[in-house]
Protein backbone atom coordinates (compact mmCIF):
# COMPACT_ATOMS: atom_id res chain seq x y z
CA UNK A 1 0.00 0.00 0.00
CA UNK A 2 1.96 3.50 -0.60
CA UNK A 3 1.59 6.46 1.44
CA UNK A 4 -0.67 8.26 -0.28
CA UNK A 5 -3.47 5.85 -0.22
CA UNK A 6 -2.22 5.07 3.98
CA UNK A 7 -2.91 8.42 4.11
CA UNK A 8 -6.24 8.64 2.60
CA UNK A 9 -7.56 5.34 4.53
CA UNK A 10 -7.08 7.52 8.17
CA UNK A 11 -9.49 8.63 10.68
CA UNK A 12 -10.39 11.41 8.98
CA UNK A 13 -11.60 9.20 6.12
CA UNK A 14 -13.61 7.05 8.62
CA UNK A 15 -15.51 10.32 9.78
CA UNK A 16 -16.41 11.03 5.78
CA UNK A 17 -17.48 7.69 5.51
CA UNK A 18 -19.76 8.48 8.21
CA UNK A 19 -21.35 10.97 6.38
CA UNK A 20 -22.21 9.33 3.49
CA UNK A 21 -24.02 7.24 5.23
CA UNK A 22 -26.01 9.94 6.94
CA UNK A 23 -27.19 11.47 4.13
CA UNK A 24 -28.70 8.30 2.70
CA UNK A 25 -30.25 7.46 5.76
CA UNK A 26 -31.80 10.58 6.01
CA UNK A 27 -33.21 10.46 2.17
CA UNK A 28 -34.13 6.93 2.81
CA UNK A 29 -36.12 7.91 6.06
CA UNK A 30 -38.85 9.85 4.11
CA UNK A 31 -39.66 6.83 2.56
CA UNK A 32 -40.48 5.03 5.87
CA UNK A 33 -43.91 3.06 5.77
CA UNK A 34 -45.21 4.19 2.68
CA UNK A 35 -44.53 1.14 0.77
CA UNK A 36 -42.85 2.39 -2.00
CA UNK A 37 -39.46 0.45 -1.98
CA UNK A 38 -38.27 2.20 -5.37
CA UNK A 39 -38.55 5.35 -4.29
CA UNK A 40 -36.71 4.42 -0.75
CA UNK A 41 -33.84 3.09 -2.56
CA UNK A 42 -33.87 6.14 -5.23
CA UNK A 43 -33.92 8.74 -2.17
CA UNK A 44 -30.92 6.68 -0.70
CA UNK A 45 -28.61 6.52 -4.05
CA UNK A 46 -29.12 9.60 -4.59
CA UNK A 47 -28.00 11.16 -1.53
CA UNK A 48 -25.05 8.46 -1.42
CA UNK A 49 -23.94 9.62 -4.78
CA UNK A 50 -23.79 13.14 -4.10
CA UNK A 51 -21.75 12.92 -0.95
CA UNK A 52 -19.63 10.19 -2.46
CA UNK A 53 -18.82 13.19 -4.92
CA UNK A 54 -17.77 15.61 -2.35
CA UNK A 55 -15.20 13.47 -1.47
CA UNK A 56 -11.31 13.79 -2.02
CA UNK A 57 -10.97 10.82 -3.63
CA UNK A 58 -10.61 8.70 -7.22
CA UNK A 59 -13.31 6.31 -6.64
CA UNK A 60 -14.01 4.01 -8.32
CA UNK A 61 -17.67 1.83 -7.54
CA UNK A 62 -17.11 -1.78 -7.19
CA UNK A 63 -20.10 -3.27 -5.30
CA UNK A 64 -23.30 -0.86 -6.03
CA UNK A 65 -26.60 -0.94 -7.32
CA UNK A 66 -26.29 -2.92 -10.50
CA UNK A 67 -24.27 -2.95 -13.88
CA UNK A 68 -24.00 -0.21 -16.22
CA UNK A 69 -27.17 -0.89 -17.91
CA UNK A 70 -29.37 -2.03 -14.87
CA UNK A 71 -28.42 1.16 -12.67
CA UNK A 72 -28.88 4.64 -13.64
CA UNK A 73 -26.44 5.72 -10.00
CA UNK A 74 -23.81 3.97 -8.38
CA UNK A 75 -23.40 1.36 -10.81
CA UNK A 76 -20.34 -0.67 -10.66
CA UNK A 77 -17.67 0.98 -12.84
CA UNK A 78 -19.04 4.86 -12.14
CA UNK A 79 -16.54 6.84 -11.30
CA UNK A 80 -17.04 9.35 -7.90
CA UNK A 81 -15.18 12.07 -5.85
CA UNK A 82 -13.39 14.86 -6.87
CA UNK A 83 -9.86 13.35 -7.40
CA UNK A 84 -7.34 11.80 -4.91
CA UNK A 85 -6.06 8.72 -3.71
CA UNK A 86 -7.56 5.56 -6.07
CA UNK A 87 -9.86 4.20 -3.55
CA UNK A 88 -12.45 1.43 -4.06
CA UNK A 89 -16.00 1.28 -3.20
CA UNK A 90 -18.43 -1.26 -2.11
CA UNK A 91 -22.12 -0.11 -1.40
CA UNK A 92 -25.76 -0.57 -0.53
CA UNK A 93 -27.19 2.91 -0.03
CA UNK A 94 -30.36 1.10 1.56
CA UNK A 95 -29.97 -2.35 2.98
CA UNK A 96 -33.16 -3.31 3.32
CA UNK A 97 -35.74 -1.52 1.17
CA UNK A 98 -38.68 -3.32 2.21
CA UNK A 99 -37.84 -2.83 5.94
CA UNK A 100 -38.12 0.73 4.94
CA UNK A 101 -41.23 0.41 2.77
CA UNK A 102 -42.98 -1.20 5.70
CA UNK A 103 -41.04 0.48 9.03
CA UNK A 104 -39.58 -2.40 10.15
CA UNK A 105 -36.57 -2.63 11.68
CA UNK A 106 -32.93 -2.77 10.89
CA UNK A 107 -32.60 -0.91 7.84
CA UNK A 108 -29.59 1.06 7.52
CA UNK A 109 -26.98 2.27 4.25
CA UNK A 110 -23.67 0.90 4.47
CA UNK A 111 -20.48 1.63 2.58
CA UNK A 112 -17.29 0.16 2.72
CA UNK A 113 -13.97 1.64 1.75
CA UNK A 114 -10.68 0.00 0.48
CA UNK A 115 -7.69 1.05 -1.79
CA UNK A 116 -7.91 0.09 -5.15
CA UNK A 117 -8.00 -3.95 -5.29
CA UNK A 118 -9.40 -4.46 -2.03
CA UNK A 119 -12.79 -5.96 -3.41
CA UNK A 120 -13.79 -9.06 -4.78
CA UNK A 121 -15.63 -7.69 -8.16
CA UNK A 122 -18.94 -9.62 -7.28
CA UNK A 123 -21.32 -10.00 -9.85
CA UNK A 124 -25.02 -9.19 -8.43
CA UNK A 125 -25.52 -12.55 -8.20
CA UNK A 126 -26.75 -14.93 -5.44
CA UNK A 127 -23.70 -16.29 -2.82
CA UNK A 128 -24.08 -19.10 -1.00
CA UNK A 129 -22.97 -17.80 3.07
CA UNK A 130 -21.10 -18.94 6.32
CA UNK A 131 -19.92 -16.69 8.57
CA UNK A 132 -19.01 -16.71 13.05
CA UNK A 133 -17.56 -14.15 15.05
CA UNK A 134 -13.79 -13.36 16.26
CA UNK A 135 -12.23 -15.30 19.14
CA UNK A 136 -12.71 -19.03 17.25
CA UNK A 137 -9.92 -20.81 15.86
CA UNK A 138 -9.02 -20.40 12.34
CA UNK A 139 -11.02 -22.75 9.94
CA UNK A 140 -13.67 -23.65 12.27
CA UNK A 141 -16.07 -23.28 9.23
CA UNK A 142 -16.06 -25.11 5.88
CA UNK A 143 -18.85 -23.87 3.29
CA UNK A 144 -18.35 -27.43 1.51
CA UNK A 145 -19.32 -29.29 4.91
CA UNK A 146 -23.00 -30.31 6.17
CA UNK A 147 -24.70 -27.90 8.57
CA UNK A 148 -24.73 -30.18 10.98
CA UNK A 149 -20.64 -30.65 10.86
CA UNK A 150 -20.07 -26.90 10.82
CA UNK A 151 -22.60 -26.98 13.74
CA UNK A 152 -20.38 -29.20 15.70
CA UNK A 153 -17.16 -27.67 15.11
CA UNK A 154 -18.69 -24.35 16.26
CA UNK A 155 -20.24 -25.79 19.52
CA UNK A 156 -16.88 -27.32 20.34
CA UNK A 157 -14.93 -24.28 19.82
CA UNK A 158 -17.42 -22.64 22.37
CA UNK A 159 -17.32 -25.30 24.78
CA UNK A 160 -21.54 -25.54 24.53
CA UNK A 161 -24.05 -28.27 23.44
CA UNK A 162 -24.89 -27.79 19.73
CA UNK A 163 -28.45 -27.10 21.46
CA UNK A 164 -27.48 -23.94 22.77
CA UNK A 165 -26.48 -22.69 19.35
CA UNK A 166 -28.41 -19.69 17.96
CA UNK A 167 -27.86 -19.81 14.03
CA UNK A 168 -29.33 -16.47 11.77
CA UNK A 169 -30.82 -17.66 8.43
CA UNK A 170 -32.54 -15.19 5.88
CA UNK A 171 -36.41 -16.24 5.82
CA UNK A 172 -36.83 -17.58 2.59
CA UNK A 173 -38.24 -20.47 0.68
CA UNK A 174 -35.31 -21.62 -0.68
CA UNK A 175 -33.73 -22.43 2.53
CA UNK A 176 -36.75 -24.61 3.90
CA UNK A 177 -34.12 -27.79 3.51
CA UNK A 178 -31.06 -25.84 5.88
CA UNK A 179 -33.92 -24.84 8.34
CA UNK A 180 -34.70 -28.59 8.35
CA UNK A 181 -31.18 -29.53 8.62
CA UNK A 182 -30.36 -26.82 11.47
CA UNK A 183 -33.28 -27.98 13.39
CA UNK A 184 -32.57 -31.52 13.36
CA UNK A 185 -29.24 -31.43 14.45
CA UNK A 186 -30.65 -28.95 17.69
CA UNK A 187 -29.47 -25.83 17.11
CA UNK A 188 -31.98 -22.78 17.31
CA UNK A 189 -32.70 -20.59 14.51
CA UNK A 190 -33.53 -17.23 14.25
CA UNK A 191 -35.13 -15.64 11.15
CA UNK A 192 -34.96 -12.50 9.79
CA UNK A 193 -37.06 -10.95 6.83
CA UNK A 194 -34.22 -9.17 4.88
CA UNK A 195 -30.60 -7.74 5.58
CA UNK A 196 -28.23 -10.43 5.82
CA UNK A 197 -25.77 -7.47 6.08
CA UNK A 198 -27.28 -7.14 9.28
CA UNK A 199 -27.31 -10.96 10.33
CA UNK A 200 -23.60 -11.53 9.59
CA UNK A 201 -22.70 -8.54 11.49
CA UNK A 202 -24.55 -9.60 14.82
CA UNK A 203 -22.35 -13.02 14.95
CA UNK A 204 -19.37 -10.79 15.88
CA UNK A 205 -21.66 -8.25 18.31
CA UNK A 206 -20.73 -8.35 22.15
CA UNK A 207 -24.81 -8.21 23.06
CA UNK A 208 -25.72 -10.64 20.81
CA UNK A 209 -26.90 -14.39 20.76
CA UNK A 210 -26.23 -15.14 17.33
CA UNK A 211 -23.64 -17.64 16.58
CA UNK A 212 -23.56 -18.45 12.95
CA UNK A 213 -25.10 -17.00 9.79
CA UNK A 214 -25.89 -19.41 7.39
CA UNK A 215 -27.55 -19.35 3.85
CA UNK A 216 -27.92 -17.45 0.54
CA UNK A 217 -28.09 -13.72 -0.24
CA UNK A 218 -27.05 -11.46 -2.49
CA UNK A 219 -23.23 -11.04 -3.38
CA UNK A 220 -22.83 -7.96 -3.50
CA UNK A 221 -24.29 -7.67 0.31
CA UNK A 222 -21.56 -10.62 1.11
CA UNK A 223 -18.88 -8.68 0.49
CA UNK A 224 -20.43 -5.83 2.34
CA UNK A 225 -20.56 -8.12 5.53
CA UNK A 226 -17.26 -9.30 4.65
CA UNK A 227 -15.61 -5.59 4.81
CA UNK A 228 -17.26 -5.38 8.21
CA UNK A 229 -15.78 -8.70 9.70
CA UNK A 230 -12.33 -7.47 8.85
CA UNK A 231 -13.12 -4.52 10.51
CA UNK A 232 -14.29 -6.06 13.86
CA UNK A 233 -13.01 -9.75 13.73
CA UNK A 234 -14.89 -13.01 12.27
CA UNK A 235 -14.45 -15.84 9.75
CA UNK A 236 -16.62 -15.53 6.43
CA UNK A 237 -16.91 -18.02 3.43
CA UNK A 238 -18.68 -17.68 0.04
CA UNK A 239 -19.60 -19.18 -3.27
CA UNK A 240 -21.57 -17.52 -5.91
CA UNK A 241 -24.30 -19.60 -7.04
CA UNK A 242 -25.62 -19.31 -10.47
CA UNK A 243 -29.30 -19.68 -11.76
CA UNK A 244 -28.50 -19.62 -15.17
CA UNK A 245 -25.27 -18.94 -18.46
CA UNK A 246 -26.24 -15.18 -18.54
CA UNK A 247 -25.63 -14.60 -14.93
CA UNK A 248 -21.80 -17.54 -15.59
CA UNK A 249 -21.45 -14.71 -18.73
CA UNK A 250 -21.45 -11.74 -16.56
CA UNK A 251 -19.55 -12.92 -14.00
CA UNK A 252 -17.05 -14.08 -16.32
CA UNK A 253 -16.83 -10.58 -18.24
CA UNK A 254 -15.87 -9.44 -14.34
CA UNK A 255 -12.90 -11.73 -14.41
CA UNK A 256 -14.60 -14.83 -12.37
CA UNK A 257 -13.28 -18.05 -14.10
CA UNK A 258 -13.69 -20.46 -11.30
CA UNK A 259 -17.55 -20.92 -11.24
CA UNK A 260 -16.81 -23.42 -7.88
CA UNK A 261 -14.48 -21.02 -5.84
CA UNK A 262 -14.54 -21.19 -2.15
CA UNK A 263 -14.02 -17.15 -1.16
CA UNK A 264 -12.25 -16.68 1.90
CA UNK A 265 -13.36 -13.72 4.08
CA UNK A 266 -9.59 -11.95 2.50
CA UNK A 267 -10.93 -13.06 -0.79
CA UNK A 268 -13.62 -10.83 -0.14
CA UNK A 269 -12.28 -8.49 1.27
CA UNK A 270 -8.94 -7.21 1.79
CA UNK A 271 -6.36 -4.39 2.65
CA UNK A 272 -6.91 -1.49 5.59
CA UNK A 273 -10.81 -1.21 5.21
CA UNK A 274 -13.38 1.23 6.57
CA UNK A 275 -16.85 -0.15 6.88
CA UNK A 276 -19.76 2.37 8.13
CA UNK A 277 -23.35 1.70 8.66
CA UNK A 278 -25.89 4.55 9.54
CA UNK A 279 -29.65 3.14 10.84
CA UNK A 280 -32.86 4.23 9.02
CA UNK A 281 -35.01 2.27 11.15
CA UNK A 282 -34.36 1.00 14.39
CA UNK A 283 -32.75 -2.16 14.96
CA UNK A 284 -30.62 -4.25 16.81
CA UNK A 285 -27.28 -3.02 15.64
CA UNK A 286 -28.19 0.81 15.13
CA UNK A 287 -31.19 3.48 16.22
CA UNK A 288 -33.05 4.90 13.26
CA UNK A 289 -32.86 8.34 12.08
CA UNK A 290 -34.84 10.86 14.73
CA UNK A 291 -36.41 13.13 11.98
CA UNK A 292 -38.07 16.86 12.93
CA UNK A 293 -38.47 19.59 10.94
CA UNK A 294 -35.70 21.38 12.04
CA UNK A 295 -33.35 18.60 12.46
CA UNK A 296 -32.42 14.68 12.61
CA UNK A 297 -30.68 13.14 14.72
CA UNK A 298 -28.87 9.41 13.29
CA UNK A 299 -26.78 6.57 15.31
CA UNK A 300 -23.58 5.29 12.90
CA UNK A 301 -21.48 2.66 13.20
CA UNK A 302 -17.87 3.08 11.70
CA UNK A 303 -14.56 0.55 12.04
CA UNK A 304 -11.49 0.51 10.61
CA UNK A 305 -9.32 -2.84 10.12
CA UNK A 306 -6.14 -1.40 10.31
CA UNK A 307 -6.92 -0.37 13.85
CA UNK A 308 -9.37 -2.44 14.97
CA UNK A 309 -11.19 0.90 15.88
CA UNK A 310 -15.27 0.68 16.16
CA UNK A 311 -16.97 3.83 16.79
CA UNK A 312 -20.61 4.17 17.53
CA UNK A 313 -21.32 7.91 16.63
CA UNK A 314 -24.64 9.71 17.38
CA UNK A 315 -25.40 13.06 15.56
CA UNK A 316 -27.51 15.61 15.61
CA UNK A 317 -27.87 17.91 12.38
CA UNK A 318 -29.46 21.47 12.55
CA UNK A 319 -30.86 22.39 9.53
CA UNK A 320 -31.66 25.78 11.13
CA UNK A 321 -27.64 26.20 10.67
CA UNK A 322 -26.19 25.07 7.65
CA UNK A 323 -26.64 25.42 4.28
CA UNK A 324 -27.21 22.62 2.13
CA UNK A 325 -23.67 22.13 0.83
CA UNK A 326 -22.29 21.96 4.34
CA UNK A 327 -22.05 18.96 6.97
Amino acid sequence: MTDTVTAAMDRNMAIEAVRVTEAAAIAAWGWTGRGDEMSADAAAVEAMRAALNKLNIDGTVVIGEGERDEAPMLFIGEKVGIGGPKIDIALDPLEGTTLTAKANANAMATLALAPHGGFLNAPDVYMEKIAVGGGLPDGIIDINASAMENLGRVAEAKNVNVEDLLICVLDRPRHQELISDIRSAGARIQQISDGDIYGIIETSQPHSRVDMYLGSGGAPEGVLAAAALQCIGGQMQGKLLFRNDDERERASKMGIDDFDRVYGINDLASGDVIFSATGVTDGGLLQGVQRTASSAITQSIVMRSMTGTVREITTRHDYTRKSEDKD
